[in-house]
């Protein structure tokens, strides 16, 4: 899937990502793969996994999308 990073909660380690497709998902910190937290700006756009998490959706393997 892809998205723009809609906000994030730098102090915290996650934000949300707008999917194409209009719904917004929650990412950890932990999902990056390729991209650093502390480099990633709203409105950048990104490429992602949808996967169940115990609190519902989220994104995984987040990654820069390509050009």
């Amino acid at each position: 899937m892809q998205g723009t990073i809609k906000r994030l909660i730098r102090d915290r380690g996650f934000g949300f990502i707008r999917a194409d497709d209009g719904q917004e998902v929650f990412f950890h910190r932990s999902s990056l793969r390729g991209v650093n937290f502390d480099g990633l700006r709203e409105g950048e756009k990104v490429e992602f996994e949808l996967e169940k998490g115990n609190k519902g959706l989220r994104a995984n393997n987040v990654r820069a999308a390509a050009s």
